[in-house]
């Protein structure tokens, strides 16, 4: 079996990303450290991947932005460039030169990873979602990569630094907020649950009706496989149910917008006939009529922390993973009404 880097590091007594900086020669290795670990390499007979370009000195490092893939939505989606707005702006601050990696597929994305691996300035990468299984993850923690998530770690779970909202709690809260105004039949519209913000949001509403010992409808509960598509057939049947529900909590503002959109088709009125609660506080939840009570989930701030994090363990390299959680609020608009309680 080949020598990895994680068995290098083992030897050595440091993090991959400390085996990696160090075959790159980056300053921010002591030079005992660098001793260590090449000892270590010497040992196991590793030999690391030579193929770098010839920029040295202090030439600023980069940060590389990994988005989802996808051929179209996520350049639609005012969540991705929140998060990428705080980290631009971070990364400015600090003298740090940030890029975007995206692609249709994950195989795209792992090839522009591997030829940005090969800059001897590249200092890190952050990863703008989080999944059940990724193989870009999988590929970032195997060559001992450093790495952000913004989102919830599902692998490698005790070594990922990871930011994060509390999307169970802001699904339960707001699934409480709709129960607070008389609702009892209320439905969950998501994305697909491979996506954990989705699942974790979800698992918050499941919750917060089994603490008020409503039964958990199958029939109130879709998921949509892109946020984009056109879901208004899907939309219509859970509107058109003979015990319709009177209020839907949206994973995200877009999937509302849609909502709102299926609601005239049905003949409905929001929130005279139904009320909506969603996620993101984005653009969307402000242009619509009603305006959409949403929860913010601080996405500019995510970016920031995530960049802060990514920066102090490019420079403190021997530092264990952190895990923060970046506070969301509800805020109040017109998509919600309050009904007799039957």
């Amino acid at each position: 079996m080949a020598v990895t880097i994680r068995d290098v590091a083992a030897l050595a007594g440091v993090s991959p990303s400390t085996v990696s900086r160090t075959c790159k020669d980056l300053s921010s290795i002591s030079r005992e450290t660098k001793e260590k670990v090449r000892f270590a390499m010497a040992q196991l007979g590793y030999e690391p991947n030579t193929q770098t370009n010839t920029q040295t000195g202090q030439s600023p490092q980069t940060i590389s932005i990994i988005l989802p893939p996808s051929s179209r939505e996520v350049y639609e989606n005012s969540f991705y460039l929140e998060a990428i707005r705080g980290i631009s702006q971070f990364c400015n601050g600090r003298e740090y030169i940030s890029t975007i990696v995206t692609g249709q597929d994950e195989e795209e994305i792992l090839r522009a990873i591997q030829t940005l691996g090969k800059d001897e300035q590249m200092g890190g990468y952050i990863v703008l979602y989080s999944k059940q299984e990724d193989s870009i993850i999988d590929y970032l923690y195997n060559e001992g990569l450093l790495y952000v998530l913004i989102g919830k770690a599902k692998q490698f779970v005790n070594q990922t630094i990871y930011i994060d909202n509390d999307n169970r709690l802001a699904g339960k809260e707001a699934t409480e907020y709709l129960y607070s105004l008389g609702h009892r039949k209320i439905a969950y519209v998501g994305s697909e649950c491979n996506m954990l913000f989705s699942a974790e949001r979800k698992s918050g509403y499941q919750l917060a009706l089994l603490e008020h010992k409503i039964p958990i409808n199958p029939n109130y509960c879709i998921e949509v496989e892109q946020l984009s598509s056109d879901n208004h057939q899907l939309f219509c049947s859970l509107l058109k149910q003979e015990d319709r529900p009177t209020a839907i909590i949206a994973s995200d503002d877009i999937l509302a917008v849609a909502l709102e959109r299926a609601c005239v088709q049905c003949g409905l009125s929001v929130p005279e006939n139904l009320s909506i609660v969603s996620f993101n506080n984005s653009l969307f939840a402000r242009i619509t009529s009603p305006q959409l009570t949403s929860v913010d989930i601080n996405s500019h701030q995510l970016g920031i922390e995530a960049a802060s994090q990514l920066i102090n363990h490019i420079e403190n390299p021997n530092l264990l993973a952190t895990k923060i959680i970046v506070p969301h609020s509800l805020i109040i608009r017109g998509s919600c009404q309050q009904i007799e309680t039957v």
